[in-house]
């Protein structure tokens, strides 16, 4: 009776009527509660004749609680070693994945009857017997491998036997996915196994795909799961395995392209050892090139791409979009050439293909086609722009998307011939094309976004264009990238664009008040878009309309539920409160409520807790009260959650809420304290977040807190703000350097390691008030120059070769971020106080100055010395402890500043100019400086590395003016002025200048005009530059005033304002 009632439940349960499911989920609650469900819910798996009535035990069994499965655990160890073999082929699955359940949660060393099973069946000489053999071993050992360690060299010798009998396709299949399973997990001891293995597997898979593809494609996987864990065991196959691929691309088994775009990233060397760029060249061109059936399109050849979200998410089974992978890889080995041909044949689909694999080649061979191929492969491309097929037409553009984002800064020298040709296409185009559209808007927006103020002869046109499309246009798409260029525009132009401001954010404001659901895209850019013009037009321009976007924002987030559009709305918030922060203060609370809650939320986060295992719960007699619960808020430790899926855009709403918390706890400054202990509550927990993005923005945003409190303490510095302040300090800090050691996320360390500086430079003593936080942020930096965090442990042998160079340019980066650490702890307290972990640092900084380093690293080592070394000048006994220092860095420095790199010798002289002004002449050997500075001077053709040896002689001047002959070496300096590339060094100049005037009037009156020429005057002009202006302007106006007339008048003009002003 029991057993027909249950199956009648799980009939109901398997209906799609959802009040049917509520009702039988009751009725299963109920079941529960007695101890005889148990073997029904068995009962029922094996002997229902409806499938998905059999599927629904097996379910519920591998969800239940710890209490439940017990019960379960007791019957199956009873019985399926009896039934297993005698049941259907569906049975016999839903058993193998119940016992496979069943091995997760404890060892299988518990259930010796299953060894006995499994050694038996799988050694039967019954083929059905041998079959559900394997079956159920490769369902055990997938669910929890490690416990069968002990037998992997048993297995594959097992698995070289079976996989030789090419008969039983099934037994193939089951080996090769158990095979898979244990990859990760083999040692050194089945090494040899595993590689005399190789050529059995991919003869086995070779017969495999001729009797299920889909069985073959997912067996071959365990080439992705040996390259991952075990890719030297591949290297004397590597052949073979290219072949075998390539081979089964006829077949259009995507997997294989896969499997050959990973292994030429990982061993590019072997690749071309055994020749085999032809070979694949060969097979995967064909495969990009191919024209779509008769009647259809390619997804992004369509005309239409709103409804493409399928497409998109199914975009990496696209054997083209996987082909288009390969070459990109085959990037790093320049086979550029190979694609002349096809770039002029008459066939539009390999033309496309051409242009496509032009544009991959964009990023992997940006440096060689910056340097070497720039003009002519643009000029092909623009020549495409205007081809007679749109398909080709179409990827012209996105190839100059490509160009545009990764061959700057030198694309952008060619605006004169691109703007016209973008501006021009774009007047022309179709607007019910919109997958077209959408490309020429992205070649568009790339090209923007570098521009600068270059921009400023294409904006009339560009912005009819945009202001046209955003008033004219029915198409919404259209409209939303319109709006999305306007971004890219105003990043471009900034202050450019106010002219064009009113109707730009009267046409925003339109669609941020329209309620109909299918404008919500058009928002969110519209959203995106105010926030940038939020940041680029200006407070005079933007300010009036703060407060009004602010309510717009709330009014959307109350009105609309999107975690899209409300992510947007926290970047605007943020936006608003870098050039209005008042605007933003009535908001506060509305404000920081929405992005608390976001915080909190575990929506899109989808717990499936299926039965609550509480032992408290247990009745006297030992039955088990279990309770049937879906997405339960209470997290007991004792919760078995069986999985959980995210939506990313809510993933997305939280990294953007702690970004935005972040700034505007810092722009709002004490207006945000009433909230900043619930924000930093929040934003604490996330810490700890499984996805590295909400964790990086966690960090950055109490990185900003702690800023956002200092801020609040020195503008009213009371006690309680102050205790405030370091008890802030004290946890942050720790969580920083806890997750610089333990976070496996190289990107999230950086994020921790940028946030953490920026506290330091902040705060600077404040921040190291405890002198144990000294000692252990100079730890934390040592640990990562000596590659000794979690997230540098990870360049075994057996990783590839281009996995190699990633890894080092990683760790480039890393060292880096924690190498500008060094000299804002070195600002922060006295140099007595920092000197012994100073000492301790800098050996390993030195000996990444070698010759033998990368220029990355001789870069950094000599910059970092520089940075510090100026550090010194600003603290008490900074001197003292560069004196100290020199004798040990001068060699280094010297040998910089002759370096083949130009990055290299501009980081050494400025480095030498800060030792000297560090240490002074007294130590240091000025006339040697001098010498080699001059020697520099008159062969240097790089513009900043001139810049900074002109900076470097101001600072000795400035230092000790009688340990220079002025009178030799001011006409040489003023020779190489104005400065070219490195303008932030105008402020050392012009202070030069202007200390110089202070003693010498008339050796600077000599020359000072050629100085001026160059600065840029009105927001950025130096205070020295105007003080020097001042006295020149006054004491020997008629100078001043021929001087000015000799300047171009724009120069004349800006020169005139400061002085109108003095």
């Amino acid at each position: 009776a029991m057993t027909e009632e249950l199956e009648g439940i799980l009939s109901r349960l398997a209906q799609p009527d959802g009040a049917l499911v509520h009702q039988a989920t009751a009725e299963l609650k109920q079941a529960f509660r007695d101890p005889a469900v148990i073997p029904s819910l068995c009962s029922v798996m094996i002997n229902s004749s409806d499938p998905q009535v059999r599927t629904q035990p097996f379910n519920i069994s591998t969800r239940c609680s710890t209490c439940v499965y017990v019960c379960v655990g007791v019957w199956l160890r009873a019985h399926v070693t009896l039934s297993l073999l005698y049941l259907r082929h569906s049975v016999q699955h839903s058993l193998s994945q119940l016992s496979a359940a069943l091995v997760k949660r404890e060892s299988p060393e518990r259930w010796p009857t299953l060894f006995l099973l499994l050694n038996e069946s799988t050694r039967s000489t019954d083929p059905q017997e041998r079959q559900v053999g394997l079956l159920l071993l490769s369902k055990v050992v997938e669910s929890n491998p490690e416990p069968f360690k002990p037998h992997y060299c048993q297995l594959l010798q097992l698995f070289s036997s079976v996989l030789e009998e090419l008969g039983d396709p099934s037994c193939l299949y089951y080996s090769i996915l158990t095979v898979t399973a244990i990859t990760a997990y083999t040692g050194t001891e089945e090494m040899n196994l595993m590689r005399a293995l190789i050529p059995k597997l991919i003869v086995a898979l070779k017969h495999l795909i001729k009797c299920d593809q889909d069985q073959a494609s997912e067996a071959m996987e365990v080439f992705d799961e040996l390259i991952e864990s075990e890719v030297s065991i591949l290297v004397p196959y590597i052949s073979e395995i290219v072949y075998f691929c390539l081979e089964v691309c006829a077949e259009e088994i995507v997997t294989a392209l896969s499997c050959i775009s990973v292994l030429i990233r990982l061993k590019s060397k072997a690749v071309l050892k055994h020749k085999l760029l032809s070979p694949i060249l060969q097979t995967v061109f064909p495969v990009l090139s191919t024209a779509p059936p008769p009647g259809q399109e390619d997804p992004e050849d369509r005309a239409q791409d709103e409804d493409d979200d399928e497409d998109d998410d199914n975009g990496s089974e696209n054997p083209k979009h996987l082909a288009a992978q390969v070459i990109d890889s085959l990037a790093l080995h320049f086979v550029l050439l190979y694609f002349t041909a096809c770039l002029t044949s008459e066939n539009p689909y390999e033309r496309k293909a051409g242009l496509m694999c032009l544009a991959v080649l964009a990023e992997g061979c940006a440096d060689h086609i910056r340097n070497k191929m720039l003009s002519s492969m643009l000029q092909t491309v623009c020549r495409s722009v205007s081809d007679n097929s749109e398909v080709v037409r179409s990827a012209a553009l996105f190839a100059l998307g490509q160009f545009s984002e990764h061959l700057q800064p030198q694309i952008s020298k060619y605006s004169a011939e691109l703007m016209p040709l973008l501006l021009g296409y774009l007047s022309g185009l179709n607007h019910s094309k919109t997958g077209h559209v959408t490309k020429a808007f992205y070649a568009l927006e790339n090209f923007l976004e570098n521009l600068g103020e270059d921009i400023q002869p294409y904006l009339p046109t560009l912005m009819d264009n945009m202001l046209t499309a955003l008033n004219h246009s029915e198409n919404l798409k259209i409209k939303e990238l319109a709006v999305s260029a306007i971004g890219a525009i105003a990043n471009a132009g900034k202050e450019l664009l106010v002219p064009y401001f009113p109707p730009v954010i009267e046409s925003l404001k339109g669609f941020l008040t329209d309620t109909r659901d299918e404008v919500r895209s058009l928002q969110t850019q519209a959203l995106d878009t105010l926030s940038v013009l939020a940041r680029t037009v200006g407070h005079d321009v933007f300010g009036p309309l703060a407060a009004e976007c602010v309510q717009l924002g709330l009014n959307l987030t109350d009105a609309v539920d999107d975690p899209d559009l409300r992510r947007c709305t926290y970047s605007l918030f943020s936006a608003v409160s870098s050039i209005s922060p008042d605007c933003l203060h009535p908001h506060l609370p509305a404000v920081t409520t929405i992005m608390v809650l976001a915080l909190k939320s575990t929506e899109g986060v989808t717990q499936f807790l299926l039965m609550d295992d509480d032992d408290d719960d247990e009745k006297e007699g030992g039955e088990c009260d279990s309770v049937l619960e879906e997405n339960s808020e209470n997290e007991g430790e004792d919760r078995d959650i069986v999985g959980f899926s995210v939506e990313n855009a809510y993933i997305d709403e939280k990294e953007d809420a702690c970004d935005a918390l972040g700034e505007i706890a810092f722009n709002t400054g004490v207006a945000f304290l009433p909230y900043l202990e619930s924000s930093f509550q929040q934003v604490y927990e996330l810490r700890d977040f499984p996805h590295e993005g909400v964790r990086r923005a966690a960090f950055t945003a109490l990185g900003y807190f702690c800023r956002a409190q200092h801020k609040v303490w020195k503008e009213n510095p009371t006690e309680d703000n102050y205790q405030a302040l370091q008890k802030l300090l004290s946890v942050v800090l720790s969580s920083f350097l806890e997750a610089v050691r333990q976070d496996r996320e190289r990107h999230v360390v950086m994020a921790v390691l940028e946030s953490m500086n920026s506290v330091l430079k902040s705060c600077e003593g404040e921040a190291l008030r405890d002198p144990e936080r000294l000692l252990a942020i100079s730890q934390v930096i040592l640990d990562v120059l000596k590659k000794k965090t979690a997230c540098q442990d990870g360049t075994g042998a057996d990783e590839g070769d281009d996995e190699d160079e990633q890894q080092a340019e990683y760790d480039a980066m890393l060292q880096e971020f924690a190498g500008e650490g060094i000299p804002l702890l070195a600002a922060a307290v006295p140099a007595e106080t920092f000197s012994p972990h100073l000492r301790e640092l800098l050996p390993l900084i030195v000996s990444k100055a070698k010759a033998c380093c990368t220029v990355s690293d001789r870069s950094f080592s000599v910059g970092t010395l520089g940075e510090t070394l100026q550090a010194l000048t600003r603290v008490q006994g900074g001197r003292q402890l560069a004196g100290e220092l020199s004798e040990q860095l001068m060699p280094v420095l010297v040998t910089g500043a002759k370096d083949c790199d130009a990055e290299v010798r501009s980081n050494s002289v400025f480095a030498l100019g800060a030792l000297a002004e560090a240490a002074g002449p007294a130590i240091v050997q000025y006339p040697v400086i001098l010498g080699l500075f001059s020697s520099l001077l008159s062969k240097e053709e790089d513009p900043r590395a001139v810049d900074n040896l002109c900076a470097a002689l101001c600072r000795m001047i400035v230092s000790s003016p009688g340990s220079v002959p002025l009178d030799q070496v001011f006409p040489v300096l003023l020779s190489h002025l104005p400065l070219k590339e490195d303008l932030e060094e105008n402020k050392t100049v012009f202070g030069c200048l202007a200390f110089l005037y202070s003693h010498n009037p008339a050796l600077v009156l000599s020359g000072t005009w050629e100085a001026a020429r160059g600065d840029r005057y009105g927001n950025k002009t130096q205070n020295a530059t105007v003080l020097l202006l001042r006295s020149l302007s006054k004491h020997h106006s008629q100078e001043f005033e021929g001087a000015v007339m000799s300047l171009p008048e724009e120069q004349r003009s800006a020169l005139t304002a400061v002085a109108i002003q003095l």
